[in-house]
């Protein structure tokens, strides 16, 4: 060190503290005083994905990922998650990037094009996302004993996707509106039998059909798939990026969602007790997932659904639960499960009972779903998780597309009404 730097450094380490003080004071005057210990602020391209709200987390609102202003490629995600995370910067504050980040991961994953991704294309448009999704559902299941949830929606996907394959088929109408006689037939033969008293007690979805089966549109069949599709959607955007994050980052990825509050600390239980492989609190986890899916992610849409256009939703939606055949093994159809009996008195005094082989309930109802699902599907999904794999294995691992096409139901849809006018029942007493 020269005797010139020597003699210069109290003037420099003078103006330094003079510096910092203002800078402290300064600070103090504007924001009340300055946090050391505070992290940097996010710069550079970080700073416009930040704050963004979640706009499209509900698929209606268009197609693509969670916000259009963000990145849809992985390795870029990735960088802007990891800046934001070194930055220190609060996990609300990149609460739609951490939830694309991981929903591209997993379209990518999934094989599905996620900038592309757009419900409202239609069944065809869609297929492949729909075939792509629930293949990836199930290979979750294989690779992961634990994610039920998983498995039972792949399985259920096929029923869900060959429907509105079969859907869309329908869309000339022709199917749909030969429903119509004979659903009329059956409320004619209600009312001629036992009168309107016992007509007023047929379900609503059925007398909805009898009155419009035969007006309904191919644009009121396109606006229903419309909706549909972009519930599987949403289901697949809320719930497959937590698996994701599960499998890629275990409960350290799901703790960092839920500091971000995409989700809450209900959920995030759900994930410890399916993390802890013990049988009983897997169940409970995943059927909590299941619970988040119907009761709140797509709950208010299958309102919306039943009442659209009036009879037209409310028709629609009971067709479909007339059709419905499940995929799981020892799983009633919807039709079979609270089968159609009305009892009241009959004009002559006597007590008079309708029994017809249709449901008296409608899917899109969420308690009575939850009903048939609680009591249906969970109980059985889990007897084949837990006492038949070998069987389940080779039933998830049957090639996708075969388990779409083998369960397109409109095949059945007028022949069950028609079978049900023929077996119509009365008893007295």
């Amino acid at each position: 060190m020269t005797r010139s730097t020597v003699s210069r450094r109290p003037g420099l380490l003078r103006a330094a503290a003079l510096t910092l003080a203002a800078a402290l004071t300064l600070g103090g005057a504007v924001g009340g005083g300055t946090d050391l210990a505070a992290p940097a602020a996010a710069a550079g391209p970080l700073q416009q994905y930040l704050n963004l709200p979640t706009v499209n987390r509900d698929a209606a609102h268009g197609p693509g990922g969670i916000h259009p202003k963000l990145p849809t490629d992985v390795p870029t995600l990735k960088r802007l998650v990891d800046q934001a995370r070194q930055t220190g910067v609060a996990p609300s504050s990149y609460r739609a990037l951490l939830l694309q980040y991981w929903l591209a991961d997993t379209t990518r994953a999934a094989g599905i094009d996620l900038a592309s991704w757009n419900p409202r294309a239609g069944v065809s448009a869609n297929r492949g996302n729909l075939i792509r999704s629930y293949r990836y559902y199930e290979d979750l299941q294989l690779a992961h004993r634990e994610l039920q949830w998983a498995g039972m929606a792949g399985m259920v996907g096929a029923d869900f996707g060959g429907g509105l394959a079969d859907f869309e088929l329908a869309t000339n109408v022709y199917e749909i509106a030969r429903l119509q006689p004979v659903a009329n037939a059956i409320v004619t033969e209600t009312n001629r039998t036992l009168g309107p008293v016992f007509v007023d007690e047929l379900p609503s979805g059925l007398r909805a059909l009898a009155r419009v089966g035969a007006v309904i549109s191919a644009d009121d069949l396109r606006a229903v798939q419309g909706e549909i599709l972009v519930m599987q959607k949403n289901i697949f955007t809320d719930l497959m990026p937590q698996h994701r994050a599960y499998v890629r980052g275990g409960l350290e990825a799901l703790r960092e969602m839920r500091s971000a509050d995409l989700i809450d600390d209900e959920i995030l239980h759900a994930w410890e007790q399916i993390a802890s492989l013990e049988p009983a609190a897997v169940a409970a986890g995943n059927a909590r997932l299941l619970q988040r899916e119907q009761g709140e992610v797509i709950k208010d849409q299958w309102d919306a659904v039943r009442a659209y256009k009036g009879d037209v939703g409310e028709a629609l939606t009971y067709a479909t639960t007339v059709a419905g055949s499940p995929s799981v093994a020892g799983v009633l159809p919807p039709r079979s499960y609270r089968p159609l009996e009305v009892s009241g008195t009959a004009a002559d005094g006597r007590t008079a009972t309708l029994t017809l082989p249709l449901a008296s309930w409608n899917w899109s109802v969420y308690p009575e779903r939850w009903d048939y699902i609680t009591s249906q599907l969970l109980p059985k999904y889990k007897d084949l998780v837990d006492n038949h794999w070998g069987t389940l294995r080779a039933q998830l691992r049957v090639p996708y597309e075969q388990q779409f096409e083998s369960h397109r139901p409109i095949w059945n849809i007028a022949p069950t009404l028609q079978s049900a006018l023929e077996t119509m029942k009365v008893t007295y007493q």
